[in-house]
């Protein structure tokens, strides 16, 4: 095995003069199956294509562009695994300072916009040369679209590249196509039949079908959009446009799109049909280094690779239906997987590698417990355009069954080389819930938790949820209970990590306070919380530019304003002192002044000299004042209520009230002696740092996406940081059981 050419002297080595197709990508070179561009290259190579690799070039000059000569066939272009734009800035539009997938984890090695950018150097260059374009960035902005870094709806992606032909999606098999077209000399042009891809056509080069749908304005099996010029001046057209754009994502029941760019048409041909299982596992027995390029050892290596270097993909496509999730314009709704004698054999190869300490990170896909399709009808008809198999409620069609991937687990931990497996892709806990079976339930906790669960709540406000398109509050509060009463019954103390989004559509500022008393309620202590990010391709990012629920085309309300945004965020994380002065302004706006003071309820105490409160926190506040002592101090009971006194990085209230009082005999831990303990016991247990951020770090935005450099892209942006502390304080029903 050897990394594919990235110079002259590795092409003469292999005796090469010319390649056959010469892939550039905006991420670094790493040879592994959770980078696109390393599938889409080996797939090709498989195929006996010659196949090199140019990894992030100087796009301010021609010279790096020009160092493997011209292909004889095309070049194939992606940003990545993430989209340039939200690899380089946040939410709040701030450029980013690292990048986990650039040398040494250092930033601005790719361009903003870099598909385009790249594509027109590219045609620059190698004039009459066929470009391709894919990955994450191509494929979610395949249609007009919202910008939210111009705050504009912006062209297809095509149009302002001037790319030939556009895949999206899984790439493997339309890219096999398309290369045995071009060697057999089809022209670029010409190839306007294959599934999974999108192009650009004026009226006269419209197939004959296109052109009679157009001038029908659309056929059975042929869907015409709001143009570009409408969706760009009417929200409620963009609107309207998305939602069509959505229901035709399947590809068995998907329709084709054409949408109207000036004298152009952008057409969308239907999905490619979901891989096989004998598909899937060749493509992941194919011969990947399964680490990074040699020559970025001198530059500090990639540090993408640490969190999926020993990971597994066991599946692709979610039927969760999350409305700030793209992988329905991206995955698909169709679960994928391969065989467990595929990734059996993986996880051995696994036990070879250098540095393999007998942890298994994860084994999983965008949702890991969804290892098979969700019902009977999606094989045979494709999924429902008019709902989901989660949302609002469960459908009756949908497969909960979970022995499939347990028995799976089971034979990965029998494997000799093995001390554990963990599961950190993330539990859809709503799912789980529906089993019938505790068995995986119980086994999980037992075996694939090291010590922190992360499940994705979101929220907790179900008029929130319901724009999220997430399960109700009392499902994850009953998930939350079964979860500790099994680990009490195991003898082990383990904790759910909440996920939490602020300022998504439909969260106003009540519903923030809302959920900050519920996180004082239960004792959660988040660290980072995710500002809602509205990035191309979901159904979120609709709503957040149009005001409509394009589910039933009513209006919402949508925070947008830089101030309101801030103070939801910062009533998320109350405690901290930075936020102090936000918090105030946003509880006196919200009209609710009660949280402010020093009763058990409030969230902060007044400013000083400014305190007037009302007749019930007054009351709150005598209550209060009785239990402290001559000095003022306040009582060790009400300390343990606000938790306010906890040293900082401490691990915050714990499950059992016996280790409460030996936390006090010991002291504040201190961060180097908690690193120490959290070392031992395995990967990802360490509060807050590296470890904990993997389940929506690099392994969450690539091995689960796929191809030509792909992303889950669910809220991409702020996801690669810490993002919360653990639930350290079982709610009040599993504290009244005990």
């Amino acid at each position: 095995m050897s990394f594919l050419p990235i110079s002259y002297e590795d092409m003469n080595e292999r005796g090469w003069e010319q390649l056959d197709f010469l892939y550039i990508s905006g991420d670094a070179y790493v040879d592994h199956p959770s980078f696109g561009h390393a599938i889409i290259t080996r797939v090709l190579e498989s195929e006996g294509f010659k196949v090199g690799i140019i990894a992030q070039p100087n796009w301010k000059n021609s010279q790096d562009f020009k160092k493997l000569g011209r292909p004889k066939y095309g070049v194939l272009i992606s940003s990545g695994v993430i989209d340039s734009m939200v690899n380089h800035y946040t939410a709040s539009k701030k450029k980013r300072s690292t990048d986990l997938y650039s040398p040494g984890g250092k930033s601005r090695h790719r361009p903003d916009r870099a598909v385009i950018v790249y594509a027109n150097k590219i045609k620059e260059i190698f004039k009459d040369t066929p470009v391709i374009i894919g990955g994450i960035e191509a494929s979610l902005r395949r249609f007009a679209h919202y910008d939210y870094w111009d705050d504009k709806v912006r062209r297809s992606i095509l149009v302002d590249s001037k790319a030939d032909l556009l895949v999206y999606g899984m790439g493997e098999i339309p890219i096999t196509e398309i290369a045995k077209l071009l060697k057999k000399d089809v022209p670029i042009a010409s190839l306007k039949n294959t599934r999974g891809c999108a192009y650009l056509a004026s009226y006269d080069e419209l197939p004959i079908e296109i052109k009679e749908a157009v001038d029908a304005k659309g056929t059975k099996n042929i869907a015409i959009l709001p143009s570009f010029e409408e969706v760009s001046e009417n929200k409620k057209s963009y609107a309207e446009a998305f939602k069509i754009q959505y229901n035709e994502q399947d590809a068995i029941s998907g329709k084709i799109l054409v949408q109207q760019h000036g004298d152009r048409f952008l057409v969308q041909n239907p999905p490619t049909l979901p891989m096989s299982v004998a598909e899937l596992d060749k493509v992941y027995a194919l011969p990947y280094e399964r680490t990074y390029h040699p020559v970025y050892e001198k530059l500090g290596g990639i540090p993408a690779i640490t969190e999926v270097e020993f990971s597994i993909t066991s599946h692709r496509g979610c039927y969760g239906g999350c409305s700030f999730c793209a992988l329905n314009f991206h995955q698909g709704r169709v679960i994928q997987k391969r065989s467990q004698a595929s990734i059996i054999n993986e996880a051995k190869k696994l036990t070879w590698s250098e540095g393999f300490k007998g942890y298994i990170h994860d084994v999983g896909g965008p949702t890991a417990n969804f290892r098979n399709v969700a019902c009977e009808k999606q094989v045979k008809s494709g999924v429902c355009k008019d709902r989901q198999c989660l949302y609002p409620e469960p459908c009756k069609n949908l497969i909960v069954d979970h022995s499939e991937y347990l028995d799976l687990l089971r034979k990965l931990r029998a494997l000799p080389e093995v001390k554990k497996v963990f599961i950190r892709s993330g539990i859809r806990y709503d799912y789980l819930m529906l089993d019938k079976n505790n068995d995986f339930f119980t086994e999980l906790c037992e075996h694939h938790v090291s010590g922190q669960l992360k499940v994705a709540p979101e929220h907790v406000v179900d008029r929130v949820l319901e724009k999220m398109g997430k399960p109700k509050r009392q499902i994850y509060e009953r998930f939350v209970k079964k979860f500790y009463d099994i680990n009490i019954k195991l003898n082990k103390e383990q904790y759910v990590v909440p996920y939490l989004i602020s300022s998504h559509p439909g969260s106003d500022l009540n519903a923030a306070v809302e959920l900050a008393e519920y996180l004082k309620e239960h004792g959660y202590m988040p660290e980072q919380v995710q500002d809602f990010y509205p990035t191309p391709g979901t159904l979120s990012t609709c709503m957040f530019y149009t005001d409509y629920d394009v589910r039933n085309m009513k209006k919402v309300y949508v925070p947008k304003l830089p101030k309101e945004k801030a103070m939801q965020r910062a009533l998320l994380q109350y405690r901290k002192k930075e936020n102090y002065f936000l918090v105030i302004e946003a509880l006196k706006e919200a009209n609710r002044e009660d949280l402010i003071g020093f009763g058990p309820n409030c969230l902060v105490k007044p400013q000083r000299g400014k305190w007037q409160g009302n007749a019930d926190t007054k009351s709150q506040n005598a209550q209060t004042k009785d239990v402290r002592g001559k000095t003022g101090q306040r009582s060790q009971n009400e300390r343990d209520q606000n938790g306010s006194k906890n040293p900082k990085g401490q691990r915050g209230t714990s499950l059992r009230k016996d280790e409460r009082t030996q936390n006090e005999q010991r002291g504040p831990k201190s961060r180097k002696d908690e690193r120490a303990q959290n070392e031992q016991r395995g990967p990802k247990s360490r509060i807050g740092g590296t470890a904990q951020n993997d389940s929506r770090g690099p392994k969450d935005l690539n091995s689960k996406s796929g191809q030509m450099g792909t992303s889950r892209q669910r809220d991409q942006g702020d996801k690669t940081g810490p993002k919360a502390s653990v639930n350290k304080k079982p709610n009040n029903l599993t504290r009244k059981k005990r």
